[in-house]
């Protein structure tokens, strides 16, 4: 189904469950006032709530903030959309409803007739304010807790806040997206894990790899589908699971797979339980109100057969290449991820636990305990072989990425410019930087400055078609002559605060990805004007 129309039936499901009491006194408040209008006076209650529960059940946002201070132009521009859209898909024979449309418009947007009184402009707004504490639970329960586990074409998409119709977007919209920031909200935060997302920020990245390899991902799909449909029960005439419950457990399953052995009996209970909430959520095959038992064991039976260890199992053979692929891929989107988050306009939000690999599912999976003497143990580590031999511990750490440290330093090193260059990243300006070669659209980078102050921020992505499985992505002979275009005037002197690295280059207008991604998947370049970087080696670039 279409996500959109699925996001406005669900609206209407719950509305029609568990708002209809709301829903009735709302539409009660409009006829009481519109008794007083002429031309609104034939207004019937029917009419009104079902006026009420067309523009509702499309309302795309959480809530808009009209109050009597008046109505924002962005709350303006939502509500004549909203609008717009509800008066052109409601049916041909309930035309009669478009009279009732326009007066909640006039409603929504404060548009008061000159002779109103202030006792009735208090009611206009008492009407508005009460429907604007519905938009927000209705679209939490009929998109966050029911859309989102049900239209499952790539659940790393399915993300509170997110528009999961919405495919992917290109380096232009990032920093579009940037720039709107740091023009509008700089100080916002950013987060990319809380104790309500649907599925931890690493899993996301993992499950994002398959966007890259659609026709292996198909093959692998169908490959699974035949070796598990001898597993699967019959009930009320139906398999189980159900076709989109099984392409939801797949993904789910190359998502949150564990890097550690001894994790994985651990594993299989945590699926067995998410399963069942996330089927309930979707509320298809069963629900929280009525559970459909016969449904849900056969569905748990199922989950018991594919994570079997036994020989005769023929799914996990079939299953771990794949599962390895994403998750070698995953680490670096990983890296890219909280790197950009913590460069990017904003403030960067590290959910508790996240400074190693999240792996987690949707609450209560998220709020596990976090092993913090561990986290501890790790840093302190980190922090000694920084001081010792920072190039040693980097490839230590490319060789054992399952370990989940090679995260937990560069969160460190990332966080350690932040606090040193605090105008730098909190106030400084955001410039997109152009990115030239046969591979420029593996690149993300741009530029942060304030006062003398310059950092660059450089991020791969979209690497399965760049390095193979295995390989890491660093050097000329995967970089080739990918370069960047600095503005006239830059620096020849560079430092790499993550790899605490000294670079120079030969033109100032020019920086090599090749001499930048030489150690580390990402880079941090800082340059204070007028430094000189004498106590160390400057790698040189010889070629043109």
């Amino acid at each position: 189904s279409n996500y959109g129309q699925l996001a406005d039936e669900n609206q209407r499901l719950i509305i029609n469950k568990h708002l209809a009491g709301d829903i009735d006194n709302l539409a009660h408040l409009l006829k009481d006032i519109s008794s007083k209008y002429r031309y609104a006076s034939d207004f019937t209650i029917f009419g009104l709530k079902a006026a009420l529960v067309e523009v509702m059940s499309v309302f795309p946002v959480y809530r808009t903030y009209v109050s009597k201070e008046g109505v924002s132009k962005a709350d303006r521009e939502c509500i004549q959309r909203v609008i717009a859209k509800t008066k052109e898909k409601i049916p041909f024979f309930i035309n009669e409803l478009l009279n009732e449309l326009s007066f909640i418009e006039k409603f929504l947007l404060l548009e008061f007739d000159e002779h109103l009184n202030q006792e009735d402009k208090d009611k206009w707004l008492h009407f508005v304010m009460r429907l604007q504490q519905f938009t927000g639970p209705l679209m939490a329960k009929g998109v966050e807790d029911t859309v989102l586990y049900v239209y499952n074409r790539l659940i790393s998409l399915n993300e509170v806040g997110s528009t999961p119709s919405k495919f992917g977007v290109s380096v232009e919209d990032f920093h579009g997206f940037n720039q709107h920031r740091i023009a509008y909200w700089p100080h916002t935060m950013s987060g990319t894990s809380t104790h309500d997302t649907k599925r931890g920020e690493d899993v996301r990245t993992r499950i994002n790899v398959l966007s890259e390899i659609p026709e292996e991902w198909e093959s692998y799909l169908q490959k699974w589908q035949e070796i598990n449909d001898p597993k699967k029960d019959c009930v009320g005439g139906l398999d189980v699971p159900a076709p989109n419950d099984e392409y939801f457990l797949y993904q789910t399953l190359l998502g949150a797979f564990p890097v550690d052995e001894s994790e994985y009996s651990t594993f299989v209970e945590r699926i067995k339980e998410y399963i069942i909430k996330a089927i309930r959520e979707a509320k298809v095959n069963t629900g929280w109100l009525r559970p459909d038992d016969d449904y849900e064991s056969s569905l748990i039976k199922f989950v018991e057969h594919l994570l079997n260890k036994s020989e005769d199992n023929e799914f996990l053979p079939a299953f771990r290449p794949l599962q390895r692929k994403v998750q070698y891929y995953g680490v670096f989107n990983s890296l890219s991820q909280a790197f950009l988050k913590l460069t990017s306009p904003g403030v960067p939000d590290i959910y508790q636990g996240t400074e190693l690999w999240d792996l987690s599912l949707v609450d209560p999976d998220n709020r596990r305990p976090i092993d913090f003497e561990n986290r501890a143990e790790f840093l302190k580590e980190i922090k000694t072989k920084i001081e010792s031999d920072i190039l040693g511990l980097i490839e230590e750490l490319l060789q054992t990425p399952e370990t989940g440290k090679i995260k937990m330093f560069l969160i460190y090193q990332a966080l350690q410019a932040r606090r040193e260059y605090l105008d730098l990243f909190q106030r400084g300006d955001y410039q997109k930087l152009i990115v030239m070669g046969s591979l420029k659209n593996h690149i993300v980078a741009f530029s942060r400055k304030w006062g003398d102050s310059t950092a660059i921020i450089i991020a791969p992505r979209l690497l399965t078609k760049l390095v193979n499985e295995g390989e890491n992505p660093l050097g000329e002979q995967v970089w080739r002559e990918t370069r960047i275009c600095l503005p006239s005037g830059s620096s020849l002197v560079w430092k790499n605060v993550i790899t605490q690295q000294n670079l120079k280059e030969e033109k100032e207008d020019t920086l090599w990805i090749r001499n930048v991604l030489n150690h580390f998947p990402v880079a941090l370049l800082i340059n204070e004007q007028g430094e000189t970087n004498n106590d160390s080696e400057p790698k040189v670039d010889s070629h043109n």
